[in-house]
This record gives C-alpha cells, sequence and structure tokens, in this order.
C-alpha cells in the first residue's frame, strides 16, 4: 500500500508541476501590445517544447516488478536492478520499482499501477506469468516483459504469444551451470559435489543441476553429485529461507562435499556462510558457487569475509535482459513472445572474480565455444545425468 501511495504521489506532483508551470505563463505581465505579443510567442514555443518534453519522457519509462525480496536479494533480483540502472544511465530511461508483499498476493495490483504510468512494464519472475497476461490483455497500449516465462499461451495449437504486447525474457541457465561444473569438477579435492535448489519440480530449476552435473560429468564420469531442494512447489519460501539453506550446505560438506552449487535465489546466501563456517571448525577449505550476479561482489558488499568462499557464481544475465526489452522499446522494436538469453548473446556465463578459476580459463572458454558452435548439447532435465 506504502508503494501505491507513493506511485499516485508521484503523478499527482507531476500533474501539479505542469500545471504550475502554466498557471505561471498565463500570469507573465507585458509592458506593451509588442513585447505581450513576443511573450505570447515565448510561451507558446515553450508550452509545445515542454509538450514535447512530455511525450518523450512518457515514452522511455517503465515500471519493474520485483519477484518477492526485492532489490538487495544479493542474486536474482538485483540483477533485474543493475539492467534498470543501466537503462537509467544509458538510455535516460526513468522508472519506478516495487515488490509484491510475502505471500505475492499483490502481484496483479502493482503490475496494474505500474501499467498506469508507463508503456512498458517488466516482472521479475515466472510466477508473474498469469497476472502479466490478464494484466497485459486489459492494457493493450502497454507492453510487457515476463523474465524466465517464454509468455506462450498452451492452450492455442500451436502455442502463441499471450497477445501482441507480451514478450518473456527466458535463459539457457543449463549452459552456464555446465561452465561452473566444469569449474567445481576441476577443483574438487574430494570428487564429491553438492547442489541446492530453491525450489523443485516445477522446471525452473532443474536446468541448473542439470547443466551442473553434465559439466562435472565431462571432466570427470565417477565424480559424485549430491542435490537437495528446499521446498517443493506450490511452497515457493524455498527461495527466501538461508538459514535452511545453511544447513543443507552444513550435512553436504559434512558428508564429504568441497564444493557446493546453490540456485536458491537469497537463500543461498547461508550456504557461503556453511563454507565459512566448516573450514574454520574443520581447517578444510570449502567452497560455494554463486548464481545469478557475480557473488563475489555482491555478497562481498554485504559481508568481505565471505569472499574467499566463492569460487565462481553461474552468471544469468537478467540485467542484460531488462536493459535489452528497455533499448528495444525506446527503438520502436518491442517484439511478443519469447527471446532466448544464451551464451551467444551473453546471456548466460561465469564469473572470475577472485581469481580462483584463472588456471582454467582454457577450458571453460573451450567448453562455452562448444556450446555456442552446437558442439556440444546440454539437456534441461537433470535425470539425463544421473539425478
Amino acid at each position: 500500500m506504502r508503494k501505491r501511495l507513493l506511485l499516485l504521489l508521484a503523478v499527482l506532483l507531476s500533474f501539479s508541476l505542469i500545471a504550475a508551470a502554466c498557471g505561471d505563463d498565463e500570469e507573465t505581465d507585458t509592458g506593451s501590445s509588442d513585447s505581450a505579443s513576443e511573450t505570447e510567442s515565448a510561451s507558446d514555443a515553450a508550452e509545445e517544447d515542454n509538450a514535447t518534453e512530455e511525450v518523450a519522457a512518457a515514452e522511455t519509462t517503465v515500471g519493474l516488478v520485483y519477484d518477492i525480496g526485492g532489490r538487495g536479494d544479493l542474486s536474482f533480483n538485483d540483477s533485474a536492478a543493475r539492467g534498470l540502472d543501466r537503462a537509467e544511465s544509458e538510455l535516460g530511461i526513468a522508472f519506478s520499482e516495487a515488490s509484491p508483499n510475502d505471500d505475492g498476493s499483490n502481484r496483479a495490483e502493482l503490475l496494474q499501477l505500474a501499467a498506469d504510468a508507463n508503456p512498458i512494464v517488466i516482472g521479475v519472475g515466472f510466477l508473474f506469468e498469469g497476472d502479466a497476461a490478464a494484466v497485459a490483455a486489459e492494457n493493450p497500449d502497454t507492453n510487457f516483459a515476463v523474465i524466465d516465462s517464454g509468455m506462450l499461451d498452451f492452450s492455442q495449437d500451436p502455442p502463441a504469444p499471450y497477445g501482441d504486447n507480451v514478450a518473456g525474457l527466458v535463459f539457457a541457465e543449463e549452459q552456464g551451470s555446465y561452465l561452473v561444473g566444469i569449474a567445481a569438477a576441476m577443483k574438487t579435492s574430494s570428487n564429491k559435489l553438492g547442489f541446492i535448489g530453491g525450489v523443485c519440480c516445477y522446471g525452473g530449476i532443474e536446468p541448473f543441476e542439470a547443466g551442473f552435473r553434465a559439466g562435472a560429468l565431462s571432466v570427470n564420469p565417477d565424480i559424485e553429485i549430491v542435490a537437495e531442494y528446499i521446498t517443493d512447489a506450490p511452497d515457493f519460501d524455498g527461495f527466501n529461507q538461508p538459514d535452511r539453506a545453511q544447513v543443507i550446505a552444513t550435512t553436504m560438506y559434512e558428508d564429504g562435499a568441497d564444493i557446493v552449487y546453490h540456485a536458491a535465489g537469497g537463500a543461498g546466501n547461508g550456504m557461503f556462510q556453511a563454507a565459512k563456517d566448516f573450514t574454520a571448525d574443520n581447517g578444510s577449505k570449502v567452497w560455494g558457487i554463486g548464481v545469478d550476479d557475480d557473488q563475489y561482489l555482491t555478497i562481498g558488499a554485504v559481508d568481505p569475509s565471505l569472499q574467499e568462499f566463492v569460487l565462481t557464481s553461474m552468471l544469468k544475465r537478467v540485467d542484460v535482459a531488462v536493459f535489452e526489452v528497455l533499448k528495444l522499446q525506446e527503438e520502436g522494436g518491442f517484439t511478443a513472445g519469447p527471446v532466448m538469453y544464451d551464451l551467444s548473446v551473453d546471456g548466460v556465463g561465469y564469473a572470475t572474480s577472485g581469481g580462483y578459476v584463472d588456471d582454467i580459463i582454457d577450458e571453460l572458454e573451450a567448453a562455452k565455444a562448444g556450446m555456442i558452435s552446437g558442439e556440444i548439447v546440454v539437456s534441461r532435465d537433470p535425470v539425463d545425468y544421473g539425478a
């Protein structure tokens, strides 16, 4: 409700400023008919310029609604925020932002509020799919983009976009995960790895596990990989349980895994704390692998003592997707339907911050080139790799 009031106040303020500006023009004193005419002409020109500026501003604004947790989650949402900030800096696009309540029940309301004030609205996360489709249908002159959903209506044959104003921004998570799987397999001393997923069995996190398994097994077919998910769909709170991720990671480290990869959003932050604590308690160094953002940087900004436990991160470039769709919007090139962000467009990748994988860059780049060329094809189903 506070965000709704702030948005309404902002709209009302903009109207009051425009009204004040017009009032000033109307009250301008004139000393002669000539000066009055000149003043009137100048006023008319100024009003036309202001009108043009207002239209231009209206064409370059966006309303972005984060996933639960919002800006500051050190992972998925922060990557979206970085794309938003880049669009503001490089394209001059103004934005408003909001976050759903803890149960996500006001997603549709936030999307509608954003649509009331902006020509394009972005929902961060596949859980926006149904609400975005419905709100887009009610707002045909507003474009909508949803992260992690193809925004295809499968009730149609063949499946088609929900509307001409709806785009889905999707990622080849299995490709980026393949690369960090290679890194883990080349860096492990125990030949045992762990994977922590935020939420199981809805199709969103399994590609991370599949790619990680495939990459590790490509290095060592005998390597052991254990996986555990925090919650099962439809309970999506697993992305917001760092304490639970810490417990799971600690158990994996105690059972012999020396590198654990998480795809658990904000919950994964607990994994890095587990790595630090286990290393301190046992004198044996263990690692975590981050996801979405370069977590060496994001985690380090909050707790620098955790940086030395971040081996690498699988980069899911939500920031690139947000920036690119806004650039298309500004250029008049918005296109409905799914848009894939894979290795070929730097939609996914791996981080090198900390320098811990510098000695295996050649191997990682060779695998990257193989996937881009199509020589290496990675499944999105972990069952194909022994799960």
